[in-house]
Order: C-alpha cells, then structure tokens, then sequence
C-alpha cells in the first residue's frame, strides 16, 4: 500500500484528517499574528510571550506559514491531508529537538525558544501527526477501512461452511513401555 493512494470520497477519515489540520492551521495562525501584532524584532532573542509561549518575528511568521499551510490542507482534505498532517508533525517534533539544542546559546536561538516552546512543539507534533495517521496505522483496523482492505486484497478468502475440528497429533520419539 502507498500513502497516496485515495479514500472514497465520503470516507469518515477525511473528516478526522481535515479537522486536524484545521483546529492546528487556526491555532499556528492566531498565535503567528498576535506574534506579529506584538512588534518584537524579527530575530530578537528577548522578544514577548503570547499565550504563554515566547515568539519573535521569525517565528510569528513561520507559524501563520505553517498555519496557512495546515488550513490549506484541511479546505483540499482526503489523503492530502493526512499526509500533510503527518510531515507537518515530524516537522514540528524535529523543532522541538532544534530548541532542545539551541536553548542554551542566545547567538543560535533564533526562534527565541524557550522550554514551553519546546514543550508544546513536542506536543502540538504529536498531535498533529496522531492525526494524520488515524486510520491508517493500527493493527485492528476495522473491515470497511480502506487501508485495511488495500493491505489485504490479496488473501485469499478463508472457505465458509461449518466448523471442522481437527485433532492435532503431538509428535515426539515413541515410547516403547507403556501407552
């Protein structure tokens, strides 16, 4: 199975997927235009904090980006979604992993991270990307998930009828003595 391949137009998933790209696209752009709103310097390490997280004008504008994009995303819906979803998470967890490294230096911290922004790109990257992958990774997915019958068209059917109960024979070396 390829992740490009396409839902049933009226799949439920495509409803799961756009309304995770949307709720995130509106969050990354409320908090990149009060960001922006703010007039911190673009790549000012000491900049204001906007619903408890730290921001500067670089990243205020790479947020409505990625807010854009997210919204985008959640308007076209399906499997573009979800995979938008999906590498806007990974996305989001790597910069997670950018803060983490970054925390300490105020001369490469250009995103004016503090520890709540790591936290909630950790968090907001987990998320987005639990969305993307509803319905599409699991080991129990249900029979009328496309995925599932994508990945299992080629069994064969098992053949109806009743029931046979088969006994089966334990092999071993004989016992000569006894039973």
């Amino acid at each position: 199975m390829k992740l490009q391949d396409e839902l049933p137009v009226d799949h439920r998933l495509a409803t799961v997927y756009r309304i995770g790209a949307g709720l995130g696209g509106v969050f990354l752009l409320v908090f990149g235009i009060l960001g922006l709103a703010g007039h911190s310097g673009f790549l000012s390490t000491s900049g204001d904090h906007v619903v408890g997280l730290s921001t500067n004008g670089a990243l205020s504008v790479l947020s409505v980006v990625m807010g854009v994009v997210l919204m985008g995303g959640a308007v076209i819906g399906g499997n573009f979604a979800s995979n938008l979803n999906m590498i806007v998470g990974v996305l989001f967890v790597l910069s997670g992993f950018y803060g983490l490294a970054v925390l300490g230096r105020p001369d490469a911290n250009i995103l004016n991270f503090r520890m709540s922004n790591i936290l909630f790109a950790f968090i907001f990257g987990f998320v987005v990307l639990t969305f993307g992958m509803y319905g599409r990774v699991s080991s129990h997915l249900p029979l009328d998930n496309p995925y599932w019958q994508k990945r299992h068209r080629e069994q064969p059917e098992m053949p109806s009828g009743p029931p046979v109960f088969v006994k089966v024979l334990k092999p071993g070396p004989p016992n000569p003595i006894g039973h």
